[in-house]
């Protein structure tokens, strides 16, 4: 993201519009990253996504909640000594755990130390009044969850946010991985608001181009 006419940052752009497009009707103030597997993009996608809303102007968290496998605090380049799992297990105030990056607008929660048992804490009592607290401090709180077929975590969280962006890696995800995928946030009540197509090259251009499949265009298919 550090190219801001470049096509992918333009397509970032573009996915954040059509997030806004979709919440005209009820608002989408915290945002729920998963995929189907591993490997799809879904963090970094996530990262991008939370830049260019505080590039936007809103008051933007991200909340690295993979606690399994976390990339936030690499990919902003963070220490992890504390965060996420700090708070669900000790208690606290967020702020204490809640850092600023080079991005204006955007903080970023990581996911803190590694636990045994990472769906029990974003399954506990903690979890709910923790991301309320969080939407009454930011305009936006994006969270960076674990895969939805592997583990059961992201489905935990699902229904807890206002919507979810399912990332798909055109070149690697199947398409009963995908259908199951959207089974398990129905099953859990989740509001899937569109798809965001990864891995797409376009003709003579040589990049990843996102496309984003949203509720308004037949994601009931």
């Amino acid at each position: 993201m550090n190219e801001p006419k470049s096509p992918v940052t333009e397509a970032y752009r573009t996915l954040r519009t059509n997030i806004q497009y979709a919440a005209v009707d009820r608002p989408v103030q915290s945002l729920l990253i998963t995929s189907a597997g591993p490997g799809e993009g879904k963090s970094l996608t996530a990262a991008n996504l939370a830049v260019v809303m505080a590039q936007g102007g809103k008051k933007t968290l991200l909340l690295d909640c993979d606690l399994r496998k976390p990339m936030q605090h690499r990919l902003f380049e963070q220490r992890n000594a504390r965060g996420l799992t700090s708070i669900l297990v000790q208690g606290g105030d967020p702020a204490s755990v809640t850092n600023n990056t080079l991005v204006p607008q955007l903080s970023l929660i990581s996911s803190g130390p590694i636990p045994p048992n990472p769906a029990e804490l974003l399954g506990s009592q903690v979890m709910p009044p923790l991301l309320q607290e969080l939407k009454s401090r930011h305009e936006c709180v994006i969270l960076d969850g674990p895969p939805l077929i592997t583990v059961t975590d992201a489905a935990l969280l699902a229904p807890l946010v206002d919507g979810v962006l399912l990332v798909i890696d055109v070149g690697h995800a199947r398409i009963d991985m995908v259908q199951e995928a959207k089974s398990i946030l129905q099953n859990a009540g989740a509001r899937l608001i569109g798809c965001v197509l990864n891995g797409i090259r376009r003709k003579a251009k040589d990049y990843h181009y996102y496309y984003y499949y949203g509720e308004k265009s037949g994601t009931d298919d």
